[in-house]
């Protein structure tokens, strides 16, 4: 039994041996076939790597022309050696591997007789021996690799290069920059750029440096210096440029959501920003600045003191909000100006600086408005060219350059709108309505138009009539709301009147294009009714308050004449009388009755569009976004909605504010500043409202290019609005005992006292020559026809241009129909020779008829 166990014993330790000799033998084969496919996987990486390098060497002729002979004796050389030394050795792996198969084999057969004990130890020495020499083999090839990179730097060092070849090397670099700049217009695959474009930055970066060492070449390095960093300083500067346009990223986002019509209002309110900026920095620097710091101060004469019967309410609220109290005498009013022709240490024209900041505030407006507008006729052109439209957008829309996903989302939002837009540009080409139905439709549409603007010029007038009674009775005997009717009335109408006007425009069926040029030209109309009723209401107003004045003065000259008998003795050697400037009776001063008008119809009007859009865009969003889920029907898809942006009465809005302002700011100059926070808040919260209030318009259509219908309606508000100012200039008298003006007989009298007291006389009569009607007629007439000729001229152009690219597309055309034709006649020589090789297949002439078939195909 003993003797059983053991040999059953001995037989288990056997078997188990063996299965661990077995289990090491095949674990050592697969570690050793890894590292033979490992081996083989880098043999083919090499041996790629050796043919890009030769391509990139056929590539390179430049750096290939400059190596000397030498230099490629010695390259081949080496190259011959690495590649015996290289053979040799991968030839070694194979033979060491077929000798070590057969010792595993023999090894075997003794371990099965022996227990299998031995194998396992012989198995992982030989993998250790392997190992071993792929460690040796890798270092072996990375110092080559090493001693190769080394002679190649060596052999194109420039130190070692004669004066022809470094010229060589000068032409390769300048060619390579070429290169570098042109690639993208290289009709090349995208991976053969990238690879050209980083051989060509290391060919540059490697010898570029290099050619400015030794004697004699200082001058060209530092050429390159210079070159790289002026380059890098115009990158950074138009960077930068980029970095300082305002809300740039906001309009962008705007634009890629809602499209450019949307967009465009944006683009334009910036540029109003901008131009109320520069009015702002005029008349801030140059009218009450130097007013609050030369000018008498506060209290020191009755035109700068507020009066003694209501100094009790000056600091009110409600007062300040009717700009009167201490607002109404302060810099922000024309009524607190001195008259002193010279104020301060610095001798400041005071008179002469208001009026010539007034007239140039109005000169430049008029300059950048003309200038902006000739500037977007020059980039707009003839026209777009609609050829081959979705072609263009869909495979040259996107952009490459784009790596933030927010941008990327925007972007695919924006190709997605262009899309909508051209589809219904083309649907609108294609559109064909019941022409007499259609022009019923408008004629009825304008009739209602006509009865919406009748009306509200007739409620204005009549609102102003009522205003000037109460005026009359005293407007602290009156509620809020008639103290403020004009302008709040003013300000509804230009609310409600824009919505009808809405309504009214979907009878018409127009291009939503030209149905915003429509909606425009009426909101246009009504503000601009509105705006010139508040103004003869106003005359009518300016009218009473001379009177008054009239009045007054001639009180004033009494009760002076009164006070002076009644206190001062004959022969009397006392002095005189000191009277307390609030203790003065004063005339009632028009033009900060004006400018007050204005004050409050820019502020009522922003208030009513702040309101307005909360309540009509954020409440309203709100509602529709909360009580959708427990209301009867659909608040989103039927009534109510989401808001759509409402372009036109947006852009008018803000053109007649623009208006007032140049209108207002005479009498005002305080109305700049006004204007500019105004904007500023606008385009915050309006951003903020398009955003999160509205909704893209159902119809989305592309705005025009050059937004040259918007500088149109500007420039004729800007003139219409510098009408009344420069009448009231011109004609009226200023007020006797307020302003900068006052004393003078007309405003413009400041020019003459000027020129007579500061300037020569032959200065003075050359101004007067200049200035006389009989010159100044002749001068308009010819600026006239010489608008006239050079808007003929460029319209001849125009039509010039528009002829030349119809021929053009014509011969397009013809040139495609000569193509085809000729590819028929082609085609059809082609089968004739087919047909008759078929027929003559046994000839032997065959093969010459075909080739004269195929000659005569070739030809066509």
């Amino acid at each position: 039994r003993r003797r059983r166990r053991d040999g059953e014993r001995d037989k288990k330790r056997r078997e188990n041996g063996r299965r661990k000799a077995s289990k090491d033998v095949g674990e050592g084969e697969e570690k050793y076939q890894t590292k033979r496919e490992k081996r083989e996987r880098g043999k083919t990486k090499r041996s790629k790597n050796d043919r890009e390098a030769k391509r990139r060497e056929t590539y390179k002729e430049e750096p290939v022309k400059v190596k000397s002979n030498k230099t490629r004796e010695i390259g081949k050389n080496a190259k011959n050696e690495n590649t015996r030394k290289w053979e040799a050795r991968m030839g070694e792996p194979e033979e060491s591997y077929t000798k070590e198969k057969k010792k595993r084999k023999s090894a075997k057969k003794e371990m099965e007789e022996d227990g299998g004990h031995s194998i396992a130890k012989e198995e992982t020495h030989q993998v250790n021996k392997i190992k071993k020499k792929k460690k040796k083999e890798t270092s072996e090839v990375d110092n080559e690799d090493n001693e190769e990179e080394d002679d190649k730097e060596k052999e194109l060092r420039p130190e070692d290069l004669s004066p022809e070849e470094l010229e060589k090397l000068k032409e390769a670099v300048d060619e390579r920059k070429k290169l570098i700049q042109s690639l993208r217009g290289k009709p090349w695959p995208m991976k053969k750029k990238l690879v050209a474009l980083r051989e060509s930055q290391e060919f540059v970066e490697k010898y570029e440096g290099a050619l400015g060492k030794g004697k004699g070449r200082k001058l060209y390095a530092y050429k390159v210096m210079m070159t790289k960093k002026w380059m890098k300083f115009q990158r950074d500067l138009e960077n930068f440029k980029t970095a300082c346009i305002p809300w740039e990223m906001k309009i962008k986002e705007i634009e890629s959501h809602f499209g450019s019509s949307v967009a465009s209002y944006f683009i334009f309110l910036r540029w109003m920003y901008g131009i109320n900026m520069i009015l702002f920095g005029l008349t801030f620097g140059l009218v009450m600045v130097p007013e609050a710091l030369m000018g008498r101060p506060y209290g020191s004469i009755p035109r700068k003191t507020v009066p003694r019967a209501e100094e009790a309410s000056a600091m009110d609220f409600a007062v300040l909000w009717d700009c009167g109290g201490y607002a109404q005498y302060s810099v922000l009013f024309y009524g607190y100006y001195n008259n002193q022709r010279a104020i301060g240490w610095l001798k400041f024209r005071m008179p002469l600086s208001y009026f010539l900041v007034g007239v140039g505030t109005v000169a430049y407006s008029y300059m950048v408005v003309i200038r902006t507008m000739a500037r977007n006729a020059n980039e707009s052109g003839v026209g777009d060219d609609n050829s081959f439209n979705f072609s263009w957008k869909t495979f040259t829309s996107w952009d490459y350059l784009i790596g933030n996903p927010e941008t990327a989302d925007n972007k695919f939002a924006s190709i997605t709108t262009s899309f909508k837009e051209a589809i219904l540009e083309e649907q609108e080409s294609r559109k064909d309505d019941n022409i007499h139905l259609t022009r019923f439709l408008r004629v009825l549409a304008n009739f209602l138009v006509l009865c919406c603007l009748a009306g509200s010029g007739y409620l204005i007038y009549f609102v102003v009539r009522r205003s000037q009674k109460f005026a009359l009775d005293g407007l602290e005997n009156h509620t809020w709301w008639e103290r403020n009717e004009v302008n709040m009335v003013m300000s509804l109408l230009g609310m409600f009147c824009p919505m009808l006007f809405d309504v009214i425009s979907t009878l018409e069926n127009y291009h939503p294009r030209v149905a915003l040029q429509w909606q425009l030209g009426r909101i246009f109309a009504l503000f601009l009714g509105n705006l010139y009723t508040f103004i003869i209401a106003l005359m009518d107003e300016i009218n009473l308050k001379r009177e008054e004045e009239m009045i007054v003065k001639f009180n004033i000259t009494m009760w002076e004449t009164s006070l002076y008998n009644g206190t001062e003795p004959e022969n009397s050697t006392a002095p005189p009388i000191s009277i307390h400037p609030a203790d003065v009776p004063r005339g009632p001063c028009w033009e900060t009755m004006v400018g007050q008008e204005f004050v409050r119809l820019i502020i009522s009007d922003t208030m009513t569009t702040y309101i307005t859009l909360l309540i009509g865009d954020f409440i309203r969003a709100v509602l529709v976004r909360f009580l959708n889920y427990c209301w009867c029907w659909d608040l989103e898809a039927g009534f109510p909605s989401y808001s759509e942006f409402d372009v036109s009465g947006n852009v008018l809005g803000l053109i007649f504010n623009q208006g007032m302002i140049w209108m207002g700011a005479f009498y005002a100059p305080c109305l700049p500043a006004l204007n500019v926070l105004r904007l500023h808040v606008s385009m915050y919260l309006q951003c903020w409202s398009v955003m999160c209030c509205n909704v893209p318009q159902e119809r989305v259509f592309k705005a025009s290019g050059s937004n040259n219908f918007y500088m149109a309606m500007l420039l004729v508000i800007l003139f219409l609005s510098t009408l009344p100012a420069i009448y009231t200039i011109v004609t009226i008298p200023p007020s006797f005992d307020c302003g900068p003006f006052s004393g003078k007989k007309r405003m413009f009298d400041v020019i003459h006292e000027t020129l007579e007291s500061d300037f020569p006389a032959w200065f003075g009569k050359v101004f007067s020559y200049a200035s006389n009607p009989g010159l100044v007629l002749p001068f308009i007439l010819l600026m006239v026809l010489a608008i006239y000729y050079l808007q003929s001229t460029s319209k001849s152009y125009k039509e010039a241009n528009v002829e030349l690219k119809k021929k053009l597309q014509a011969q397009n055309e013809e040139n495609k129909k000569k193509n085809k034709r000729a590819a028929l006649q082609a085609q059809m020589v082609l089968e004739e020779a087919r047909k008759v090789a078929s027929q003559t297949a046994g000839q032997p002439n065959n093969s010459t008829v075909l080739q004269e078939y195929e000659s005569e195909a070739f030809y066509f």
